[in-house]
């Protein structure tokens, strides 16, 4: 008997349609079985739980239950959850890319029994309004389609698989060097809105990535237009409606060109890679706004965003009572009962508190007005009673899924802000998050899973799983030089290019060789919201190559980046991980402090090291360098006079040794 399954799931967004009226299936070869015996097409409804638009059309049409039973009648339904299957996603958003449309969530596919795309679209109103057309009509015309027209559908079929086929293929090599480099970041400033950051025109989202591409790219060439490129932006995300002012940690994207009204979700890959961009740029501006911000975003993950344990959850909602922001904004009478007169009239200055609001009769609180500059610390109080009020509040739902590429982001964010701030704490804490990682997300077959959630871990990694957690390992390496952390990173190289390196064209597939139920393999190249797979796993790749001296990982690598370098011309804004990758690969810079890890000489080299900015480099630390293998550049090197040393190396060669922390800290900021 058809029914709803989704009870069954663990996602909390499948688990949102668990309810509906729709007969859902998950995703697996029970459904496709389905739809080839019922010889019906398959409707595939791809979201995610904290998407605002994916619970409007679930509120309009999936609760309906004329709509249900339209859908219920003609289709095998099937419900994706974006962040367990982002394999699934990805194809079938490339789909609809060749379909001529925009991709987005939620995303709406018709596909044959056989799961290949024919027709589909995002978000379908449930009666015709903002230009759309009604999603019945829409249901009635595509089932019509599909069986009094099945050689319309077959030419569909054939035309989108050949595209995707295509898409699959790697473009090729081309001859880079570190000219091409610096090109590109300066082609990358025509982008960007150097009055209010960020890329021109609305909606802006931060692009972590892009910005830190031309902040390397600063460090690198001293050009002051991309070093503002990165602190104009940096600035207004900080003091923006994007940012939480009273809980810490940043929104997804904002709606206008000034960061004013943001869509409310919180992304765990977001923080990270912000967190790691502020700190990045702190230590060469030494910003108090960069500082406050990372102490206050670790603060909301350490507090807000733990799941399983000791790992970080996937998202917070954009949506509370079924209204979006509702959870973030104030009227300023709610704002004035907290306070008192002085303290109210403060507040409201600093953080554009008006009588009607800023947005929809409520107030966003921001700071990136006229008024809205200078000190808040006599503030503090009166922010944690708004707090402490707000947290009375109806939550917006919790995604507790542990995603091991996203929680990878966040523990080498933590790492490296606990070197540079000396936060030994914020360093145990992304320990235990990786310890999750590999204790309890680990497949019987010895490969990582891509998802935990409810104690299962059942979904099978993807490239930029791979790539990020071998990041994520050297750099727990770099700031405990536990053995441990590189054996797991190279245990996790082998495992993704024997099951996902294109043997034939090069470049890493995002899904395994024995992924069963992806009808063709994509193979990530371009940087979205977070950088692309195949860019990241060349950047793993390189700094493999440098703390072990093995030239495997440096032709890897360097193959990763022959296999897309044909495309990178024409894509520079969206292939910025593979020039980064390429830049550690043109100019390796190591950095090998040798002393026992409980030596204060070596702790201050560490600290200065920590604390000075650079652009890409490595952090090797060991008792002794005989015991790195030959091949590594520090090979041999030993104590000064029984003292710590550090040796800059470069890529075959080491510098002479220093000891004393300013002659290091003078010599590294010559690179």
């Amino acid at each position: 008997m058809s029914h709803n399954r989704l009870a069954a799931e663990t996602s909390p967004y499948l688990l949102q349609h668990a309810h509906n009226p729709v007969h859902w299936w998950a995703w697996g070869p029970e459904a496709l079985a389905e739809a080839k015996a019922s010889n019906k097409p398959i409707l595939l409804s791809v979201g995610y739980s904290a998407c605002h638009w994916c619970h409007v059309m679930a509120h309009e049409s999936f609760e309906d239950a004329g709509i249900a039973g339209l859908m219920n009648r003609l289709f095998v339904n099937i419900k994706v959850d974006r962040e367990e299957r982002p394999d699934l996603d990805a194809l079938y958003q490339n789909a609809l890319g060749l379909m001529g449309q925009h991709g987005g969530w939620p995303l709406t596919m018709f596909l044959t029994p056989d799961a290949e795309p024919f027709w589909g679209g995002t978000y379908f109103p449930a009666t015709t309004r903002y230009g759309r057309a009604a999603f019945p009509d829409v249901l009635e015309g595509i089932a019509h389609s599909f069986h009094r027209d099945p050689e319309k559908i077959s030419h569909n079929v054939e035309r989108i698989r050949e595209s995707l086929e295509k898409m699959a293929r790697s473009p090729g090599p081309l001859a880079l060097d570190m000219e091409v480099v610096d090109l590109g970041a300066a082609q990358c400033l025509r982008l960007i809105d150097f009055e209010d950051g960020g890329t021109v025109g609305a909606p802006k989202f931060p692009q972590p990535g892009l910005f830190r591409f031309l902040w390397h790219s600063y460090l690198r060439t001293g050009n002051s237009s991309l070093k503002d490129a990165v602190t104009v932006t940096l600035n207004h995300i900080c003091q923006g409606g994007i940012y939480d002012h009273l809980g810490g940690g940043f929104m997804r994207y904002s709606t206008d060109e000034f960061w004013l009204v943001p869509h409310f979700e919180k992304m765990l890959y977001d923080n990270a890679q912000l967190l790691s961009l502020l700190t990045k740029v702190w230590k060469h501006t030494g910003s108090p706004l960069y500082r406050t911000r990372i102490f206050e975003t670790v603060g909301w993950l350490l507090r807000d965003m733990m799941a399983e344990g000791d790992a970080f959850a996937a998202a917070l909602d954009a949506d509370s009572e079924g209204e979006e922001g509702l959870f973030y904004t104030w009227t300023s009478e709610e704002l004035s009962a907290l306070m008192d007169m002085d303290t109210a009239i403060r507040f409201g200055t600093l953080y554009d508190v008006r009588a009607h609001g800023n947005w929809e009769g409520r107030t966003i609180l921001h700071r990136n007005h006229p008024r809205g500059g200078g000190d808040d610390g006599d503030l503090a109080e009166a922010k944690a009673v708004l707090l402490a009020a707000r947290d009375k509040r109806i939550w917006p739902g919790r995604d507790d899924k542990v995603l091991a590429d996203w929680n990878a982001m966040a523990i080498s964010a933590l790492a490296e802000a606990s070197l540079a701030f000396d936060r030994p704490d914020w360093l145990t804490a992304a320990r235990k998050a990786f310890e999750v990682i590999t204790t309890r997300m680990t497949r019987p077959d010895g490969r990582p899973a891509h998802s935990l959630c409810q104690g299962r871990a059942e979904t099978a990694a993807v490239l930029d799983d791979y790539a990020w957690l071998i990041l994520a390992a050297l750099s727990l390496h770099e700031a405990t030089a536990a053995p441990e952390y590189l054996e797991r990173a190279l245990v996790w190289a082998d495992q993704v290019h024997a099951h996902h390196w294109d043997g034939a064209e090069g470049g890493y597939f995002l899904s395994a060789d024995d992924a069963g139920d992806v009808v063709i393999r994509t193979k990530p190249a371009f940087d979205s919201a977070v950088p692309s797979g195949n860019g990241m796993m060349a950047e793993a790749l390189a700094r493999l190559w440098l703390v072990t001296g093995d030239e495997a990982w440096r032709e890897r690598s360097q193959a990763v980046i022959d296999a897309f370098g044909a495309a990178i011309p024409e894509q520079i804004p969206h292939m910025t991980s593979l020039l980064e990758a390429f830049a550690i690969l043109a100019e390796p810079l190591q950095v090998v402090i040798v002393g026992p890890l409980d030596d204060s000489g070596g702790r201050a080299l560490l600290r200065t090291f920590a604390t000075t900015p650079l652009p890409p480099v490595s952090l090797l630390r060991v008792d002794n360098g005989a015991a790195l293998p030959p091949g590594h550049p520090a090979h041999g090197k030993s104590l000064v006079d029984g003292r710590a040393a550090a040796y800059i190396c470069q890529g075959s060669t080491c510098r002479a040794p220093v000891t004393d922390p300013d002659q290091l800290a003078a010599l590294l900021s010559k690179k």
